[in-house]
């Protein structure tokens, strides 16, 4: 009888197209395909800062819920990863489909504007968007150097929040989607995402293939795929099939590595935000 092969879980992420980079406890996942395109880029965990969540936990936002001394530290152990001198710019996240341009310095230092997508072209810029469940897309476009980071919920999915970033891109800079690089990272998955009607309403009125997207648990109620969802409108949007990599992560599976809010708004009555970034490689 033969034996059976055990496949490690680098070789997945090989096969997925993403990698891990390590650096003083500090672990971070990286699309190949983007850093080979001339993009910093990175989807952080937990692992390797200073915050109780329950411990050593590298929280990168939720001012109020940390201290403000832990959040910085751990922003600033994050971006040492990068080994490069990167400015980090935010927006406040609403849950919606507006997005930002950040075009010069003064637009980085505003982390106050109310969005959910943030396109940029500036060197020495890392743009992130902030999750512990939600979508985390980045974007990078191979001709033009042009890139994006997008927060998509459930909310930000049903309004096609990566499309918006993808034409606001496009009217900005000139990218065209056959040569945008995307990657899709860990988020709350399909097999444990379980949301009620309403959600199944709201995406049933916008998606054609909504039938695709919904596992059905009990009357009302299904499980959701949005990683599927967004790969579909990037693919909708011009973007290349080969083109896309999905992390092979639930974040509410795997709390080991990741911060998932509705596992742990219930377990612990609170939660960290990962980040997720990407900018103009400066060597």
């Amino acid at each position: 009888m033969p034996m059976e092969t055990i496949i490690s879980e680098e070789q997945i992420l090989a096969e997925k197209g993403f990698f891990w980079r390590e650096k003083n406890g500090v672990k971070v996942l990286i699309c190949r395909q983007l850093e080979e395109k001339g993009f910093a880029n990175g989807f952080s965990t937990r692992l390797g800062g200073v915050s109780p969540f329950p411990e050593n936990a590298l929280n990168l936002a939720g001012f109020g819920e940390d201290s403000d001394e832990n959040i910085h530290e751990n922003r600033k152990r994050f971006l040492d990863v990068f080994n490069e001198n990167f400015a980090l710019t935010t927006v406040w996240q609403i849950h919606g489909d507006k997005v930002k341009i950040v075009a010069n310095e003064t637009d980085a230092r505003n982390t106050e504007d109310k969005c959910d997508a943030i396109v940029s072209a500036l060197p020495k810029v890392l743009i992130g968007v902030k999750t512990a469940d939600c979508v985390p897309i980045l974007l990078g476009d191979a001709k033009n150097k042009a890139f994006a980071a997008v927060h998509a919920g459930w909310r930000g999915t049903v309004e096609s929040v990566v499309v918006k970033a993808i034409d606001k891109m496009r009217e900005t800079y000139g990218t065209e989607p056959k040569d945008l690089i995307c990657a899709i990272g860990p988020a709350a998955g399909c097999a444990n995402y379980e949301v009620g009607s309403d959600v199944i309403d709201a995406f049933v009125e916008k998606f054609s293939t909504s039938g695709k997207l919904f596992t059905k648990t009990r009357k009302g109620h299904a499980l959701i795929d949005l990683h599927l969802a967004n790969k579909e409108q990037l693919i909708n949007s011009g973007v290349q099939k080969e083109h896309i990599f999905t992390a092979p992560f639930c974040t509410i599976e795997r709390t080991d590595l990741f911060f998932s809010y509705r596992k742990e708004s219930v377990t612990m009555g609170k939660t960290g935000r990962l980040l997720s970034v990407i900018g103009l490689k400066q060597n």
